[in-house]
């Protein structure tokens, strides 16, 4: 499909990124992909970032083009005719619009949760971003997610942790019938920031499962800020794979 499903921009991306055991992820590797490591260290992250400018088929959303998203994702790769495709696996996706929600789940079978969400974004003199905060209200209390940055802005160098980490143009997605569904995501490389302090402050074991609480307990392994840009995600199409 050459038409985007989806079009949008995503801005002031806090990434929280956490080495973890391969095991700990080992069940919900999709079908047809493997996990994909850096330097032989596997990770997950958490990511914070504004949805702006929502338009589905070029259509604006009325009341669903802003919004927040929180997500816990890990890294995944697949040989396709073209060469190894590398991409993501969420392992949940946070959203304050119901509809969001549905739609993703209905269209893409990703794993959404709707919570009330707020945000604040803070700005230097010169304009670039300071601090990020993202809040949702789950499990009783309020749960936040939280970067400051220093530094210049910065290309994402050439095999860098980094660009592991940002440079994901694909996402795969285990269907309820055990096949996987992958689709592409377009967007130009970010610029990145340093990030001097984080926080992480969440229900874990409630939000992703017991498994998770002591590798995202941890300082992360890496944090930055990335400036994020237009996006355009197209329609997920099921993957040919051996397996049942």
């Amino acid at each position: 499909m050459t038409r985007p499903f989806l079009t949008a921009e995503w801005r002031h991306l806090a990434l929280l990124n956490f080495e973890i055991e391969p095991g700990v992820l080992a069940p919900l590797v999709p079908a047809g992909t493997e996990l994909d490591t850096w330097q032989g260290r596997t990770f997950v992250s958490m990511v914070g970032f504004l949805f702006l400018e929502t338009r589905v088929l070029g259509v604006p959303v009325p009341f669903h083009r802003a919004f927040e998203e929180v997500n816990l994702r890990f890294y995944v790769k697949r040989r396709a005719d073209d060469g190894w495709r590398r991409g993501v696996v969420f392992v949940k996706e946070i959203v304050p619009r119901r509809a969001v929600a549905l739609l993703a789940r209905l269209l893409y079978g990703e794993n959404y949760a709707t919570h009330p969400m707020e945000h604040t974004i803070e700005h230097e003199p010169a304009g670039e971003t300071r601090r990020v905060s993202y809040r949702w209200a789950a499990h009783g209390r309020e749960n936040r997610l939280e970067l400051s940055a220093q530094g210049p802005a910065a290309e994402l160098a050439s095999g860098s942790l980094e660009e592991f980490l940002a440079e994901q143009h694909w996402g795969y997605t285990r269907r309820r019938d055990g096949r996987t569904s992958e689709y592409r995501v377009d967007h130009p490389r970010w610029h990145v920031r340093a990030a001097a302090s984080t926080r992480l402050d969440c229900e874990v074991t409630a939000h992703y499962g017991s498994a998770f609480v002591e590798p995202l307990s941890a300082p992360p392994a890496s944090a930055f800020l990335a400036d994020g840009s237009e996006v355009a995600v197209f329609r997920g199409e099921i993957i040919p794979t051996s397996e049942p």
